[in-house]
């Protein structure tokens, strides 16, 4: 009789899940959900949950052939043209952040760690899982086995570290919005607060009054499947994009043409919600990001994590230290300055969940809510999609000729 087969392990990334959910709930969360099931993730691999419990569950097939791509292309139906065009700012601030954290630990790191580890892990460190597996190949390539293990070491734990900070500070500027939303001094009208009131991934706008080149079809024809054909549809017109223009990854497309998409009515406002698919789609998205700590060992942890700490906190002050004069430059708030560029030691979705998540916590009131994600929300996706997407894949690039290794490609 076999035991373990694909319902279980659904079942088992499932209650990691769902204990972060707890935990956030019950924290308010100042602890964050992806912190926790992170947590427990890179526990159970260390002990009782099979390193291939992703792929046995079958969630982690679905979301790297269409389940990633899908749910950025949503975020492109909830984030308004005005709103991506309004974030030139997070995309400076989220720059100058990355420069800060490269350019602190390039000159501080080497006089306490090897060099070569610390080439390896800065790009790494400011971004996602294409710039590990880049720096991973350049060591092999340059025969630097310690390297290699460093990147992927930096890439499986950095999470840990960019979770509780970012909290923080989106705990921060939140209740300073509040506080600013409670003076009665904004003089909003109630158009303005009820399209505030539509930011975010589980909200659904109301775009009726909104003239569109494409009208919109009868609810009795636009079934939950018809929504998800066109959101596939829009992914695959990314994706013949993304081809046309690789400068360009295909991620990044997905949003852009969404978005425009969107605004001419091809694709409904706040689509997985109104099909009611949006928890599948986050839950196979989250699970991609953890899987990636089944190759973190204790051995491994335990050999790196010095120079991996070492590099993290000079990296996180160096980032601190950009984004405070940056935010300065810009009379922006620290705290989400910081914390857009924070984004880069997570990235998408969990820049989007810690967001949501928070300005649940602050508050119960619709319109207060509405108004902290209008403030909050849209500038720490777009800061993801900055660090992770591009930048730290560009970094990675020019980092894998120092190793003098040609790293690996990714299409």
């Amino acid at each position: 009789m076999v035991l373990y087969n694909a319902f279980l392990a659904v079942v088992i990334v499932g209650i990691a899940y769902v204990i972060g959910e707890w935990v956030s709930t019950i924290t308010r969360a100042w602890v964050p959900s992806v912190l926790v099931t992170a947590i427990i993730f890179l526990i159970g691999f260390w002990t009782v949950i099979p390193k291939t419990v992703s792929e046995d569950s079958g969630l982690s097939s679905f979301a790297g052939t269409i389940g990633v791509l899908m749910f950025i292309t949503h975020i492109g139906t909830v984030i308004s043209l005005k709103q991506l065009v309004e974030q030139w700012k997070t995309v400076v601030v989220c720059l100058v952040g990355l420069v800060g954290m490269v350019a602190l630990c390039w000159f501080i790191c080497p006089i306490i760690m090897d060099k070569n580890l610390v080439i390896a892990g800065l790009p790494p460190l400011t971004g996602g899982i294409v710039a590990a597996l880049t720096m991973q190949g350049a060591a092999e390539a340059a025969g630097l086995k310690e390297a290699a293990v460093f990147a992927i070491a930096m890439y499986s734990v950095q999470g840990l570290a960019g979770y509780p900070i970012t909290a923080l500070c989106l705990h921060s500027e939140g209740r300073k919005l509040l506080k600013e939303w409670r003076s009665g001094d904004l003089n909003l009208s109630q158009k303005e607060i009820d399209k505030m009131k539509t930011v975010g991934l589980t909200t659904i706008a109301d775009d009726s009054g909104t003239k569109k080149l494409i009208p919109p079809l009868p609810d009795k024809f636009n079934t939950p499947v018809f929504i998800i054909v066109k959101l596939a549809l829009s992914v695959w017109l990314s994706s013949i994009v993304g081809q046309l223009i690789p400068q360009i990854p295909t991620i990044v497309w997905c949003l852009i043409i969404s978005v425009i998409l969107t605004r001419i009515g091809f694709l409904d406002t706040s689509s997985m919600t109104r099909a009611n698919t949006y928890t599948i789609f986050m839950f196979a998205a989250m699970l991609s990001v953890f899987s990636g700590l089944a190759d973190c060992t204790p051995s491994m942890l335990k050999a790196l994590i010095v120079p991996m700490l070492i590099m993290i906190v000079i990296g996180v002050a160096g980032m601190a230290l950009a984004a405070f004069i940056i935010a300065k430059l810009f009379h922006m708030d620290f705290q989400l300055a910081f914390a857009n560029g924070l984004t880069a030691l997570y990235g998408f979705p969990c820049d989007a969940i810690i967001t949501e998540n928070t300005c649940n916590s602050l508050t119960d009131d619709p319109d207060e809510r509405g108004y902290l994600m209008s403030k909050m929300f849209p500038s720490m996706v777009v800061g993801g999609f900055v660090t992770v997407t591009i930048t730290s894949v560009i970094f990675a690039g020019y980092f894998a000729t120092l190793l003098g290794g040609g790293g690996i490609t990714i299409s």
